[in-house]
């Protein structure tokens, strides 16, 4: 039988899965092997290791509706984290949808970043509070505190369903007593000064919002993406307002495009007069992560 006209319920484990590779494959997702294994495991309810011991075995009629259901779906370029309904962030797995971006690995730099400094800075029993901004489905957010148990923070965002997806995110990983979720404009609805404020804000040129991947363009929020005609109106918005939110031996820290490192860079320098302003350069040695430390 041809993989690619499999549809009998009685096809074994193994030619489903070949035939979800296949139908991937051919809608030109570039990672078909694995999201096929990927979608097949979650319309079983296995593990990996569930799923190859028992290739052999036989598909029911219902696991291969919802099968059917899932590859159709991740042809039309719905993102793989929304149909999972979940995705993984600095270790951790987080709740999203289509209310909120997918979490990215060059997010993690930030999150790593904000760590590294907050535990040079601060010791394990000196409070600190920080504000994340723009925060979406609270990754950033849930990331720091888990690995900062000194740690208030406030989780700020303008859309009510990604406020509600990030406490739902939150109340998962047992932080409610540290993680305030608050709606308002990049830091407005923030009570008072804090030590660290970090955002992944909107950057994409909003002329290039439409050329991204159809994942992209086509399904995550266009509000969460699109940073206005040269990607940075709401980096420079937050750069303006954070030196009324910083306390003194702070730092802010912001994700952005490489592109965009001079003229942010330069921004910083005039709202933070006397501050250090660097550059963190990801793995493929491009600037992605915008520091400033006040003085």
């Amino acid at each position: 039988m041809a993989v690619a006209r499999l549809s009998a319920p009685s096809s074994t484990l193994g030619e489903a899965l070949a035939w979800a590779r296949q139908r991937l494959a051919e809608a030109g997702i570039e990672e078909a092997g694995l999201e096929g294994e990927v979608l097949l495991r979650h319309a079983l309810g296995l593990d990996r290791a569930e799923l190859y011991a028992n290739l052999g075995r036989a598909i029911t009629a219902a696991q291969w509706a919802r099968l059917r259901r899932l590859v159709r779906r991740r042809s039309s370029r719905e993102p793989l984290a929304y149909i999972l309904g979940r995705w993984e962030f600095y270790g951790l797995e987080f709740r999203v949808t289509p209310a909120v971006l997918v979490p990215r690995p060059e997010t993690e730099l930030l999150a790593e970043e904000a760590l590294r400094w907050a535990s040079r800075r601060f010791s394990p029993a000196t409070p600190l509070a920080i504000a994340d901004v723009g925060t979406g489905s609270a990754c950033i957010a849930v990331a720091l505190a888990a690995g900062l148990p000194q740690a208030a923070i406030y989780a700020t965002d303008t859309s009510p369903q990604a406020l509600r997806v990030a406490w739902g995110n939150v109340q998962r990983h047992g932080l409610t007593g540290r993680v305030r979720c608050l709606m308002g404009d990049l830091l407005m609805p923030v009570p008072r000064p804090v030590d660290l404020i970090v955002a992944n804000l909107p950057y994409v040129p909003e002329g290039e919002v439409p050329q991204l991947q159809p994942e992209i363009a086509q399904h995550e929020p266009c509000a969460a993406l699109s940073g206005g005609p040269d990607g940075m109106v709401l980096l420079r918005r937050l750069l303006a307002q954070a030196p009324a939110w910083l306390r003194p031996r702070g730092a802010l820290m912001l994700e952005m495009d490489p592109r965009q490192h001079r003229a942010l860079e330069e921004h910083a320098r005039g709202c933070f007069p006397g501050a250090t302003v660097h550059m963190v350069r990801d793995l493929a040695a491009l600037p992605r992560v915008l520091v400033v430390e006040t003085p």
